[in-house]
């Protein structure tokens, strides 16, 4: 229930951006109804409402996850995103939404990286900014920018996930350690040859999250 309701509260907060970012994918990337895009670590929902912009969405979890009644264009992988089990330019699009974050370390964020390009004619990743001073996962300002020790004694009381989910020290300890944000110049390695879009908020004064793009 608690889990439900902070994805709730983000998914209220963060739509107008995610509504405008998806805009921003489409004229850059202009996905063709003929073409195959792979999604990694996404769900069919980002799709709704856009029926015409691929012949095949395949969408790559780690885990088992409940597809639409109707699963049409869409097929499901179980499969990490860092080892993936497709040949090389298998997709024309490769999708990927807040989850290299997740993936590990700095090595396995290469990996996922490595992955992405290799499997995509054109890419699309973007990811939350490490130098942002709202944590998205946290729900709270500046905590992410603490040592690691602080964050295991303060996120219990001191962050709105905290708040809500009442975590013990192993719930907080495998959350934060679940958290890798990336600056931009570790975007600018991961992903050479891409150009890293900064997806801007407040008047233009602070950048909220990386969205690293290949349209050719």
């Amino acid at each position: 229930m608690k889990q439900t309701l902070i994805h709730n509260i983000w998914k209220l907060v963060f739509k107008t951006f995610r509504k405008k970012r998806f805009a921003q994918f489409v004229d850059r990337i202009q996905p063709q109804p003929h073409e195959r895009i792979l999604d990694i670590g996404g769900y069919p929902a980002t799709w709704e409402g856009h029926q015409q912009i691929a012949a095949e969405i395949c969408i790559v979890n780690v885990h088992e996850i409940t597809p639409p009644t109707d699963q049409g264009r869409f097929r499901f992988q179980i499969a990490d995103g860092c080892s993936l089990p497709f040949a090389d330019q298998s997709f024309d699009i490769v999708f990927s939404n807040s989850v290299i974050e997740h993936v590990g370390d700095l090595e396995r964020q290469k990996a996922f990286a490595k992955e992405v390009i290799r499997t995509g004619g054109r890419l699309w990743v973007q990811t939350p900014a490490q130098e942002f001073w709202i944590e998205p996962h946290f729900m709270t300002p500046f905590i992410h920018w603490l040592p690691k020790a602080w964050q295991h004694r303060l996120t219990r009381n001191f962050s709105i996930w905290g708040w809500l989910t009442r975590p013990d020290a192993q719930q907080v300890a495998a959350f934060i350690s679940d958290i890798r944000l990336l600056t931009h110049a570790e975007m600018v390695s991961l992903f050479p040859g891409c150009e890293i879009l900064r997806e801007k908020v407040c008047l233009g004064l602070f950048t909220k999250s990386y969205i690293a793009v290949k349209t050719s």
